[in-house]
């Protein structure tokens, strides 16, 4: 391409926005921010987006049949369309909104976990992993009598993979494990470990608060049962998240929080369940921060494709 011909297609779109500008954050001074790891500021676009969710659709979503509260489950549910596609679910129905990865974790421990973990099975974890992987199975080992077994991690940062091939067993029921960690930067080879913790019978959560943020992340390659991620760390606004869930673990799992929603008929005396992901959805949703980054774009270029093969 001549140079004049690349001017007039620079010329078209504009120069590209400055960082600084695109971000709502600061007081007019010079601001270096490292802790992305935490939580991500929050894009311009996305602030808006959020303002005009208010200004243009603010209703309960799932309940009502006027104007606003269809709009707003119409915007719901494509916005959990494009969180799906974006982790490469084969269907959005496997997609359940929570709060963070944190709720996501205690989702599983609660709703699979009281379910299919007893006296005596076993929990895998590592060495590597966040607080919010590790308490939620300290509490279903308490309930449960289960035993709580970690993964060493090697001097060079890496997890112990012969130590973990050890330590799976018969009575190994779930393997906890972190994708990217938060603390080291170590990526582990998650495909493998569900391989293997398959083979054991076992099935496999992969905390992807750090992963899904940063890299392509694909469900079908890691061939996990639960993945879990926050929206705050990827640029969207705080109290949103994701839990995806393999189709078939749905069969073994019992609801989580009771409330509007998530049934199908109360009576008195009792009631029964909606299908998933609504099952696990009980009381009136974020619907407005669920809808910030689907405007926002505020996902780095490469990441916008959606469901993109990756580690």
């Amino acid at each position: 391409m001549s140079s004049e011909a690349t001017k007039a297609v620079l010329g078209s779109v504009g120069p590209p926005p400055r960082l600084p500008d695109s971000f709502a954050v600061g007081d007019g001074h010079s601001l270096v921010y490292l802790d992305n790891a935490a939580t991500t500021q929050k894009p311009r676009s996305v602030l808006d987006a959020l303002v005009r969710y208010y200004e243009e659709a603010n209703a309960n979503a799932h309940r009502g049949v006027h104007a606003l509260a269809e709009e707003s489950t119409r915007r719901y549910e494509a916005a959990r369309a494009r969180i799906a596609a974006f982790v490469g679910s084969p269907s959005d129905r496997q997609l359940i909104f929570v709060r963070n990865a944190t709720e996501a974790i205690n989702l599983v421990a609660h709703a699979w976990g009281d379910r299919n973990v007893r006296e005596g099975d076993e929990i895998l974890v590592t060495g590597m992993e966040h607080h919010s992987n590790l308490v939620p199975w300290h509490l279903l080992a308490r309930r449960t009598g289960a035993v709580i077994r970690g993964v060493p991690v090697l001097d060079d940062g890496r997890l112990d993979l012969d130590a973990y091939r050890r330590l799976l067993g018969p009575r190994t029921r779930l393997v906890a494990v972190v994708h990217a960690s938060n603390v080291l930067g170590t990526l582990n080879p998650v495909a493998e470990m569900a391989r293997l913790a398959h083979d054991a019978g076992a099935a496999i959560l992969v905390d992807a608060a750090q992963s899904v943020p940063h890299a392509p992340v694909h469900v079908g390659d890691l061939d996990c049962d639960f993945l879990a991620f926050s929206g705050h760390k990827m640029l969207g606004p705080t109290g949103i998240g994701g839990l995806w869930v393999r189709d078939s673990r749905f069969d073994d799992m019992d609801p989580f929080l009771g409330g509007g929603d998530m049934i199908r008929e109360v009576t008195l005396t009792d009631s029964t369940y909606a299908d998933p992901p609504w099952r696990y959805e009980a009381g009136t949703p974020n619907v407005g921060r669920r809808r910030g980054p689907r405007r926002g774009g505020g996902l780095p270029r490469g990441r916008r494709h959606g469901g993109g093969r990756g580690p």
